[in-house]
C-alpha cells in the first residue's frame, strides 16, 4: 500500500455520502458488502442476465474474511442478494430471514427468483488471501444456465462506500460544484473569499445535487435516525450478541442519572436531562451514556447512521446530543449547521487519507469522527472558520496511531468505549479551539490529515481490523462456533 488508491482531484462527496442510514455493526464489513451485493444483482438485472443465474458463490478476502463473522458480513451479503434495502429493512426480521435461508438453502435473488444456495459452502472466508487494491474485497462468482462463468469484484472502502474492480475514485459522484474542495486550505480560502461559514459553503455545494429543501429534509432525517437510535439505546437492557457476553450499560447509566425516573418521549427526556444542571461530572456522564447507547445499538444489528462509519457511529450523535441538552441546540437550523459542517471535515479525511479502519486503524474511524464532531460543535458555538479547522486538527492529533483491534472480530470491545473517548475529546478540542488564537497554531488540519495517512501506511496490518493483534490477541475469549 504505497499510495492512496481511491482519490481523484475534486472528487465530489455529498453530506449524504458521509452520513448514511444503515444497519450495524460495521459500515465497512456490513453496510458495504450489503450494498455491493445489491449493486451486483442490479447490474445483472440491467444486463438481462438475472434469470440466467444457475449458481452463485461469494468470496470474502482479507479483513472481510478475518472479522466477517463478528461483523455479520455473511448476513449482510445474504440480505443484499435478497434485495433487502439496509435503509428500510426491518432490523427485527434479520434473524428470521437468515434462519430461513440457512434452513432451506434457498436464496430469493433480488426478491425475484429462487436459486439453491447454502451459506456454509457458497460463502467462502479466505483468511489468508488479500487483494492489492483494498483489504475489504469480495467477489461474486456466477455460473449461467448456458455454462458461462462470470466474476465481479467489489471493494468496501470505508463508511459504506463501494467501488467495483477497475473503477477509479472513492465512491463519490461527478457533479460540478461551485466550490470544489480537496483540502482544509482550499476550504478556508473559499470561506474567506465568500464570507460563508463552513456549513453555508457546504449547503451551496449541495445545490449541485438537489434543492435546498431536499437537503434540509434529508439532513433532518439523518438526525431523526441518530436521535431515535440514541433514545432507544438509552432504554434497552440485555446482552450484546456475538458470544462475548458484553452487557449493555447505557440504560443503567441513563436510569441512574435520572434517579430512576422514566420518560416515554424524547422531548421530555431531554428536558429532564437539561434540568439536572451543568456540573462537569454530570455532563461527562451523559456524553458517555449517549455514545454507549448508539454503539450498543450498532453492535446489536440496529439501525444507525454511519458517522462517518458504523464503528464510530456514536461520537457525532453524542456530541450533538450534548449540544442539544446542554447548549440549547434543539433547533432544526442548528442541527442542520452541525451536520453540514461535520460532513465537510469527514469529506477531507476521506479524500486525503482514509475513513477505513482496514486501511488506517481506528484513527481512521474514531479519530475522524472526533474531528468532525469537534469542528461542528465549534461552529455551532460561534467559532470562526479557522477555529473550526483548529478544533478538527486538535481532535485528530490526539487519535494518531490508534489501532483497530476488535476482540473476537466484534464491534464491541474496545470499540464501544472508544466512542465515548472520541466524543469527550471532541468537546475538549472544541473548547481549546474556542479559547485559542488559531493564527498561532503550529499544526494545520492538512498537516494532521497527511500525518494520519503516513501513519496508516506505516501501521502493521495486524492492527487494521483483522483481530490479529493488540487487545484481540491478549484477551482470552471463547466464542461459540459460527
Amino acid at each position: 500500500m504505497k499510495a492512496k488508491p481511491d482519490i481523484l482531484p475534486h472528487e465530489c462527496i455529498s453530506v449524504f455520502d458521509i452520513f448514511k442510514i444503515g444497519v450495524g455493526p460495521s459500515s465497512s464489513h456490513t453496510l458495504g458488502p450489503w450494498r455491493a451485493a445489491m449493486r451486483f444483482l442490479d447490474e445483472m438485472k440491467a444486463q438481462g442476465r438475472l434469470n440466467d443465474i444457475s449458481k452463485l458463490s461469494v468470496l470474502l478476502y482479507g479483513s472481510l474474511a478475518k472479522t466477517g463473522h463478528g461483523h455479520g458480513t455473511d448476513i449482510a451479503v445474504l440480505l443484499g442478494l435478497s434485495g433487502d434495502d439496509p435503509v428500510t429493512f426491518d432490523v427485527n426480521q434479520i434473524d428470521s430471514k437468515i434462519d430461513g435461508i440457512r434452513r432451506d438453502c434457498k436464496l430469493h435473488l433480488r426478491g425475484e427468483r429462487f436459486i439453491d444456495f447454502d451459506p456454509v459452502t457458497d460463502i467462502a472466508f479466505l483468511y489468508e488471501e488479500s487483494l492489492p487494491f483494498h483489504p475489504n474485497a469480495l467477489t461474486f462468482l456466477v455460473t449461467l444456465h448456458n455454462g458461462e462463468q462470470l466474476a465481479a469484484t467489489y471493494y468496501s472502502i470505508g463508511g459504506g462506500f463501494v467501488v467495483k474492480e477497475g473503477e477509479t475514485g472513492g465512491g463519490g459522484s461527478s457533479v460540478d460544484l461551485p466550490f470544489p474542495i480537496d483540502t482544509a486550505r482550499q476550504l478556508l480560502q473559499w470561506c474567506i473569499k465568500t464570507g460563508y461559514s463552513i456549513s453555508e459553503l457546504v449547503m451551496e455545494n449541495e445545490h449541485a445535487w438537489r434543492s435546498e429543501a431536499e437537503t434540509k429534509s434529508g439532513v433532518l432525517k439523518i438526525w431523526e435516525v441518530m436521535r431515535d437510535c440514541t433514545y432507544r439505546g438509552c432504554h434497552t437492557t440485555g446482552e450484546l450478541p456475538g458470544g462475548l457476553k458484553v452487557g449493555r450499560r447505557a440504560a443503567a447509566l441513563n436510569k441512574k442519572l435520572l434517579k430512576g425516573r422514566e420518560y416515554t418521549d424524547y422531548i421530555s427526556w431531554i428536558e429532564a436531562i437539561r434540568a439536572g444542571g451543568q456540573h462537569f461530572s454530570y455532563t461527562l456522564d451523559w456524553v458517555s451514556c449517549f455514545a454507549l447507547a448508539v454503539n450498543e445499538e450498532n453492535a446489536s444489528f440496529g439501525r444507525v447512521v454511519t458517522a462517518p462509519t458504523n464503528g464510530a457511529a456514536g461520537v457525532i450523535p453524542a456530541v450533538l446530543q450534548y449540544y442539544i441538552a446542554f447548549c440549547d441546540g434543539l433547533h432544526d437550523d442548528k442541527i442542520l449547521q452541525f451536520v453540514l459542517c461535520a460532513s465537510e471535515i469527514g469529506s477531507i479525511f476521506k479524500k486525503r487519507a482514509t475513513i477505513s479502519a482496514a486501511m488506517g486503524g481506528c484513527q481512521a474511524e474514531i479519530g475522524v469522527s472526533s474531528a468532525m464532531a469537534a469542528a461542528a460543535l465549534t461552529e455551532c458555538l460561534g467559532g470562526s472558520q479557522r477555529q473550526v479547522l483548529m478544533a478538527a486538527e486538535i481532535a485528530m492529533e490526539h487519535h494518531l496511531g490508534l489501532t483497530c483491534d476488535p476482540i473476537g472480530g466484534l464491534v464491541q470491545v474496545p470499540c464501544i468505549e472508544r466512542n465515548t473517548m472520541g466524543a469527550i475529546k471532541a468537546i475538549t478540542a472544541s473548547q481549546l479551539a474556542l479559547q485559542s488564537n488559531p493564527e498561532l497554531a503550529k499544526v494545520s488540519l492538512d498537516a494532521v490529515v497527511k500525518t494520519m495517512w503516513d501513519t496508516a501506511l506505516d501501521m502493521n496490518s495486524k492492527y487494521k481490523e483483522t483481530s490479529d493483534g493488540g487487545l484481540a490477541v491478549n484477551i482470552p475469549i471463547s466464542l461459540p462456533e459460527c
